[in-house]
This record gives C-alpha cells, sequence and structure tokens, in this order.
C-alpha cells in the first residue's frame, strides 16, 4: 500500500485508525510537537505533528477513544485518494473523483478567510481549498448513526 494513499475509514498508508500511540511512535517516530486540546473543548485530545520537508502530518488521539488514532490531517503533495492524486485539484474535480466512487452530496462552506471547505460527513472527510486547489485534508474514523466509532478491522 502506498504511503500517502487516504483509505476513508480506515487510515493512510500503514497508519491505522485505531493504533495507539505506542504503534504510531513505532511507525512514524516521536512527533516534533505535540498540542493539548484546550479544556473548553469538546473532546478533549492530543494532536501529534510532524513537520516534514515540504508538509504537515497531524495525528489526534481523543480520550473518549483511550487516545487511540482516531484522525488525520495532511498537506502532503503526494496524498493519493482512491488511488489518485488530489492535491492542487479543484472543487469540481474532486466531487468527480468522488461522486466516481459513490460519494454524494456534500456540503460546500467558504470560511471566513476565503478558503473554500468540502466535507462528506458519512466519510468523515473534509477537503480544504485555497484560491481554487486543494491545500489539506482531514479525515477521521467512521461513527455510526449512534454516535459509536466504527474502528477499522
Amino acid at each position: 500500500m502506498e504511503e500517502n494513499e487516504i483509505i476513508l475509514g480506515t487510515g493512510m498508508g500503514p497508519l491505522r485508525f485505531g493504533a495507539t500511540m505506542d504503534e504510531v511512535r513505532t511507525l512514524v517516530g516521536e512527533p516534533e510537537e505535540i498540542e493539548e486540546s484546550d479544556e473548553d473543548d469538546d473532546f478533549e485530545h492530543q494532536a501529534w505533528n510532524y513537520h516534514e520537508e515540504d508538509y504537515l502530518l497531524s495525528l489526534y488521539f481523543d480520550r473518549e477513544d483511550d487516545f487511540r488514532l482516531s484522525c488525520i490531517e495532511t498537506d502532503n503533495p503526494n496524498m493519493r485518494l482512491y488511488g489518485e492524486a488530489i492535491y492542487g485539484l479543484s472543487v469540481d474535480q474532486v466531487k468527480a473523483l468522488m461522486e466516481r466512487h459513490g460519494q454524494t452530496t456534500p456540503e460546500l462552506e467558504t470560511m471566513e478567510e476565503g478558503a473554500i471547505r468540502l466535507s462528506y460527513e458519512k466519510s468523515m472527510i473534509d477537503l480544504y481549498f485555497e484560491e481554487g486547489e486543494l491545500q489539506f485534508v482531514n479525515f477521521g474514523v467512521f461513527i455510526n448513526d449512534d454516535m459509536e466509532v466504527q474502528w477499522p478491522k
């Protein structure tokens, strides 16, 4: 499996949702930075940030999930989804890719600073565009209608 391949609901490359902090440390090493959630956050979590040569990888561990890997955010220019390179694609190109894979009815939101967020709630993925091009992606473990985490098998 390609290191930068996003598998919805499962993870990215060798990083799988549900991995413990120790398992993640073994796979990608010590993070350069660890951010703790604010006390007023709804979800207590840690974000492990890895500053690679030309991109950022952030891994999120939620307390209520026993600090298992539950979300990944990256602006890796080599990221792939459904086997296709997606960095720099337009909103329409990403929508078309998602539709080809049965992902329909996204939500589109223009953020304060002019960036656009394309969200597929059931697939737990948010794609962020600046100046019309995909810049980064945030995706997480699936959650069912009863709000229960669906760890990959």
